[in-house]
């Protein structure tokens, strides 16, 4: 979640994804990526699997040109945008509390479906240049 901003749900796809690369389990491989925190060597397949991986999920998704699909309305998205930094501040006072994990989750996907992106960071950087456009 470090190395690709995203939400616990977005990580949990993009260790799925590395496992299927790696031709295991993603329990495995989460064990396999501690461990190689603690300093055990990670196999060469598992970090080629896990940097595609993280690639993937920091790949942007082709969006529609202008003029073809809806804009949400500034109110709207200022309203959710300022929901998820809430959520964002309540996460770093409390990790481990798993009610603004969930919050944090529900924040940032609906900012992605507001936004039509598919990662929170993507979703966070159209909102705000929907709401701040840079002067000329």
């Amino acid at each position: 979640m470090a190395a690709t901003p995203c939400t616990a749900r977005d990580a949990h796809r993009i260790l799925e994804a590395a496992a299927h690369l790696a031709c295991t389990t993603p329990d495995a491989l989460a064990a396999t990526m501690v461990a190689g925190a603690r300093g055990t060597p990670v196999p060469v397949h598992v970090e080629r699997a896990l940097h595609r991986a993280m690639d993937a999920g920091r790949t942007p998704v082709p969006s529609v040109g202008p003029g073809r699909v809806l804009t949400p309305a500034r109110s709207r998205t200022q309203e959710v945008l300022t929901r998820l930094r809430g959520c964002q501040a309540r996460l770093a006072a409390a990790p481990d509390d798993p009610a603004a994990l969930r919050a944090m989750d529900d924040a940032g996907y609906t900012l992605c479906v507001l936004m039509g992106r598919a990662t929170v960071h993507e979703a966070i950087r159209a909102a705000e240049a929907r709401l701040f456009p840079s002067v000329p």
